[in-house]
């Protein structure tokens, strides 16, 4: 239980709410962040935009601010700022008042009584929005200021470690981006090899497996050697997936959705929801590592290749392309991530309203096949790079539902400091 020096406050006791307008067109340049912009669940920033893309008033923050998204409050969408910028109209922009701590307050705020409380007051069924009057009224017992900042500081070391892991993902993610380039895309190897000279960074033994001129092909010049194919021509009949609805309940398969794939070059496993499946359509739908799977509507061309073991089917709106040989795994990964598959993808869209491919359009898609013991070596250099890659997605994932469970605890008095932080230093 709380200690007899925590008082009972309110939240608008505790909280501003920031009224600051702009007409973006005013602050050309400035960063922006809209709903789309904040990890549902995940307390987290995904992306951010500029002024320049986006029209109507607009609401100025500064760092350190809290952005909570007052529309559909439920999705828990509640950061604090990086930067200075300016947000959607339906993002609030909170300030802790004298002798609160802006980060406990920011965990308040992502607290799961927090978000019911801003729902139960919200007004509108299909797009609730959380109103300020309701959840300004919303009573807590707030502990001192010295203990609101042992209790950020212990959540905050695990948010830390999260964004620790992302940051490593996207350096991972860079450098195997830049070896793809090098070698499917600029051909550094080839031209190297055909000037007599080493390609920088490159292993003696790996350079040699690169032919050292070039022919042409329908693609423009291609190493000698190396083969133009279709997609169809490398994988199975593509399939599309399974049509249902994601289930609320935690029995099932998961079941990724466009929206699983379409945020960041990894999967968070614990964020894809269940379905519910007959038992005989389950294996027909069943993912397994080294599928390749395209998004047809609503993000068309975004893609994935399924890396770990995981009980999961895909939804209707993707396509499952399976290579035929699994050592094309990885090259096909970084192909969906270059400009060349990317200028495909932009090419054969069709639709007037909204923009989609279909199995046989994307089965078309022509690409570059280097020869195997150059795909087999590109293979053998991302492996470990990607596995790393989905260890710290599910370390992550780890630190965050250890992070939702002390977080109401902590909040409450309910557990104090001291032991939460024995959890914390064994996690971190």
């Amino acid at each position: 239980m709380a200690d007899e020096d925590w008082t009972r406050s309110t939240f608008g006791d505790c909280a501003s709410l920031v009224r600051e307008s702009v007409d973006p067109v005013d602050m050309l340049g400035v960063p922006y962040i809209g709903l789309e912009h904040i990890g549902e669940q995940s307390l987290s920033l995904v992306g951010h935009g500029y002024s320049d893309d986006v029209s109507s008033t607009k609401t100025l923050f500064v760092e350190g601010d809290i952005l909570f998204g007052k529309l559909r409050p439920y999705f828990r969408k509640v950061i604090i700022a990086p930067f200075d910028g300016m947000c959607s109209t339906d993002i609030w922009v909170v300030r802790p008042k004298a002798n609160i701590d802006a980060k406990y307050l920011f965990y308040w705020m992502a607290s799961r009584d927090f978000v019911d409380a801003s729902m139960r007051g919200s007004e509108g069924t299909k797009m609730p929005r959380a109103q300020w009057e309701f959840v300004s009224r919303f009573e807590r017992l707030v502990p001192p200021l010295e203990t609101q900042q042992a209790i950020a500081y212990i959540l905050g070391a695990l948010d830390d470690k999260i964004e620790l892991n992302r940051r490593m993902n996207e350096t991972l993610e860079g450098i195997a981006r830049a070896i793809f380039k090098s070698w499917f895309v600029d051909f550094d190897p080839v031209w190297a090899k055909a000037a007599g000279e080493q390609t920088p960074g490159l292993a003696p033994h790996i350079a040699d497996l690169f032919p050292d001129e070039f022919v042409e092909s329908e693609l423009g010049e291609i190493p000698k050697g190396w083969e133009v194919e279709l997609l169809a021509d490398i994988c199975e009949k593509p399939q599309y997936g399974y049509t249902a609805s994601a289930s609320d309940e935690t029995v099932g398969p998961k079941f990724l959705r466009i929206t699983d794939i379409n945020k960041t070059p990894w999967i968070d496993w614990t964020a894809v929801p269940y379905c519910r499946i007959a038992q005989e359509q389950y294996p027909k739908y069943r993912l397994y590592p080294g599928d390749m799977l395209i998004a047809r509507m609503a993000d068309p061309g975004h893609g994935v290749v399924i890396e770990e073991e995981v009980a999961a089917v895909f939804a209707s709106y993707l396509i499952r392309f399976r290579p035929v040989d699994e050592s094309f795994n990885r090259y096909l990964q970084y192909w969906l991530r270059s400009p060349s598959y990317w200028d495909l993808v932009r090419a054969r869209q069709a639709g007037t309203t909204r923009a989609s491919l279909n199995a046989k359009v994307i089965s078309d898609f022509p690409l570059l096949i280097p020869n195997r013991t150059v795909i087999e070596a590109f293979k053998t250099l991302i492996d470990p790079l990607r596995d790393k890659v989905v260890a710290n997605v599910s370390e992550s994932s780890s630190l965050a539902a250890l992070r939702d469970t002390l977080l109401p605890k902590l909040i409450s008095g309910e557990m104090r400091v001291p032991d939460a932080e024995k959890l914390v230093e064994a996690a971190v």
